[in-house]
């Protein structure tokens, strides 16, 4: 059975994105394309300890096994040297994507703490949006007796829309929770 949000969008988001796009050609359509989801942990320079409890963490947010990210090159300052594993990453493709977008907009983002909505400004001019987490826990899944230790994540929701305004409006249909827009101030 497809996801609730893969659903939503073949039956109703397409169309009403097609029409207010004035887009014809259906390919051109402005969809999700993936998910990346990073976990940087600099604590496993010092304990490798750190790096499996991520590792764990972000299997369980993604529901497959995520690859270990490899340090480019070497900082003495960190005492971190070219080749040393320092954190993971995970790619949602399909239904595993839509299934954990449905988490994060309805369940996930509403338990961050002084939550008022995600910024509109963070997108890369592609029509993707990054978004980042500064604890692990606001994911149910997670026990919180297991991962005691506070990790943060960086979100990057890749699709298909050729401008930041059409990945806006793609993602807004999703119901992500925006902030509200400022209304512009006229300057005497």
């Amino acid at each position: 059975m497809a996801p609730r949000l893969q659903e939503r969008y073949q039956s109703e988001i397409r169309s009403a994105l097609a029409e207010q796009l004035g887009i014809k050609n259906s390919m051109a359509i402005p969809k999700l394309d993936k998910i990346v989801i990073n976990m940087g942990v600099g604590s496993a320079v010092a304990d490798k300890k750190n790096l499996e409890l991520a590792f764990d963490a972000m299997t369980e947010i993604a529901g497959q096994r995520p690859v270990q990210t490899i340090a480019r090159k070497s900082i003495a300052g960190f005492r971190l040297r070219e080749g040393m594993p320092i954190g993971c990453k995970v790619t949602l493709r399909r239904q595993r994507m839509y299934e954990f977008f449905d988490r994060l907009i309805t369940i996930v983002l509403p338990r961050v703490r002084d939550f008022r909505g995600v910024s509109r400004k963070a997108f890369d001019g592609h029509g993707n949006y990054s978004l980042s987490l500064t604890e692990q826990l606001v994911f149910p899944e997670l026990n919180p007796d297991k991962y005691t230790k506070p990790q943060g994540m960086n979100i990057t929701i890749g699709t298909t829309a050729s401008t930041d305004e059409h990945g806006l409006l793609l993602l807004e249909m999703f119901g992500m929770p925006f902030q509200a827009a400022k209304a512009p101030t006229n300057a005497a």
